[in-house]
């Protein structure tokens, strides 16, 4: 009997401890993780992001409460389902739809590298996806949406929302392109998205730009094809007025609504976080808001159309994701889903060796270049973090190099690295690549063996330090986190932290690096 009685008051205890929490913090997913879509089928909901020119495209993740996400996958992760040949930082995959209908997710996205806007489809989001779908219809930043047996998409060719039908199995084009709305007037209007409630159709849009002038807005019509008829309180979201100057996020846009279990409503987006003054390093994160939608009547965002980084407000019973090691051993048969590539990888350059080491084998391919350096990382997804790790260099001929690089674009990195020397003894060098200028900031002759190399970061700098096997860090310098913002940089993704290996010849080499862990922990 007390058996019973203790797990009464468990469940009990349970049950009240899920519905009396309220407040969550924004972003929910930090890091470059930009352009977010959302759908739920039951009580469970799944979000996608855009991925650019890194391999597997386009991270997919679920939760049970909106706010606490696992990644459970990548839809992209064959090189015949995504060409990224030469992609750079801005180009490859860009934003994509998510969307569920008949026991079947769709998720249409566009590969701006190949040939525009496809789909894939599967019954099971933890599965294989299928092949790349070939959508006519041009454009960037294609949705989908479902009524009866009838599936129509929307996109953005010609500066403008266009409207057509199509078969989702063969992506045929049913009926002609219409153009439904040009939007309130903001440059690049794009991000559209159909929900019909009450008898409207309600049209979401992004203008004015993935920058500090993003904003969200949204028409309505009584027919899918219009006419649609501007909210006159639009934007409904944005953080360009004088209501937001200081906020710490920026750059809001880009959002999805989804209707939760309970009838509430809720928009996913996009923002960044500045630091260092107005420079963002993060990329553009994932963020949620409630929305306030009465019957017949316009949407309303958190009450007056901002973000804040504590939403102190009632949520949905929250089902918290189990806390993930700051520390990633290599001793499983493969990497998590959040590990990357620069495009399409080269797959022999990489091994998970039975000791446990990541092998990275030196390519002649540099950071620099637009083809795929070996090189495998992880999003950088706190602006004060630590990250680190061990190898040791074998094989090695002059110049060879292997370690850690803080990474934004092809010219725009700094290099943490162990490299050999023609007396055949090693280096510890950091460097930086700005634009074209390459520097050499410091270099330490080692003795060879196993380096342990870290970076931390902060808002204004990063620390780069090393160690020789089990000794103490070092610092060798710290470089200004301004100078690879995306602000100076440019492009649309955020850091990645990523362990590479280069070949200073072109001939063939049996350099490697192996790995033995990588140290992630944010603060």
């Amino acid at each position: 009997m007390k058996k019973y009685l203790f797990l009464f008051v468990l469940m009990l205890s349970t049950s009240l401890t899920a519905h009396a929490q309220q407040g969550y913090t924004n972003p929910v997913i930090s890091g470059f993780y930009p352009d977010p879509s959302v759908c739920r089928v039951g009580d469970d909901y799944y979000l996608v992001n855009s991925s650019f020119c890194y391999f597997p495209g386009v991270p997919l993740f679920h939760s049970k409460d909106l706010i606490h996400w696992e990644q459970i996958g990548n839809c992209l992760t064959r090189a015949s389902q995504v060409k990224l040949t030469n992609a750079n930082t801005s180009g490859g995959i860009y934003a994509p739809t998510l969307r569920h209908h008949n026991g079947v997710f769709y998720m249409i996205t566009t590969n701006v590298s190949d040939k525009g806007n496809f789909l894939v489809h599967t019954t099971d989001p933890r599965g294989e996806w299928s092949e790349p779908v070939w959508i006519k219809q041009g454009g960037i930043d294609p949705s989908l949406y479902f009524e009866d047996d009838r599936c129509y998409l929307v996109s953005n060719p010609d500066n403008g929302i266009f409207l057509c039908q199509i078969n989702p199995t063969t992506g045929e084009q049913l009926t002609p392109s219409i153009r439904i709305w040009d939007g309130t007037g903001g440059r690049y209007p794009e991000a559209p998205h159909i929900f019909k409630k009450d008898n409207w159709y309600y049209l979401l849009i992004a203008e004015g730009g993935t920058e500090y002038g993003h904003k969200v807005t949204i028409a309505r019509s009584r027919t899918i094809d219009g006419v649609y008829e501007s909210n006159p309180a639009n934007p409904i979201l944005t953080h360009i007025n004088r209501n937001a100057q200081n906020n710490p996020i920026q750059g809001t846009g880009h959002a999805d609504f989804v209707e939760a279990t309970d009838g509430s409503w809720w928009m996913v987006c996009l923002a960044f976080r500045p630091q260092s003054g107005s420079h963002h390093l993060l990329g553009r994160e994932t963020f949620l808001a409630p929305m306030r939608w009465d019957t017949d009547a316009w949407p309303v965002i958190n009450g007056n159309g901002t973000l804040s980084l504590q939403m102190n407000i009632p949520t949905l019973p929250q089902h918290p994701t189990p806390l993930r090691s700051t520390r990633t051993t290599f001793d499983s048969k493969q990497l998590g889903p959040e590990w990357v590539y620069l495009r399409n990888p080269t797959e022999d350059n990489y091994e998970l060796t039975p000791q446990g080491k990541l092998r990275l084998k030196t390519s002649p391919v540099n950071l620099n270049s637009l083809s795929s350096p070996t090189f495998v990382g992880r999003r950088q997804q706190h602006i004060d973090f630590t990250a680190g790790t061990s190898l040791s260099l074998h094989r090695a001929k002059s110049r060879d190099e292997a370690g850690i690089t803080v990474f934004m674009e092809h010219h725009s990195h700094y290099d943490l690295f162990v490299r050999q020397e023609a007396d055949q003894s090693q280096s510890v060098v950091l460097r930086y690549q700005l634009g074209e200028l390459t520097h050499t900031e410091k270099t330490v002759n080692i003795a060879a063996g196993e380096v342990q190399l870290r970076v931390t970061g902060s808002k204004d700098y990063y620390q780069f330090e090393y160690a020789i096997g089990k000794g103490e860090y070092q610092t060798l310098g710290r470089m200004n986190t301004r100078l690879i913002s995306t602000e100076t940089a440019g492009g649309f993704t955020g850091i990645v932290i990523g362990m590479y290996a280069v070949s200073a010849s072109n001939e063939p080499t049996k350099c490697f690096a192996d790995f033995s862990r990588f140290d992630y922990e944010g603060k």
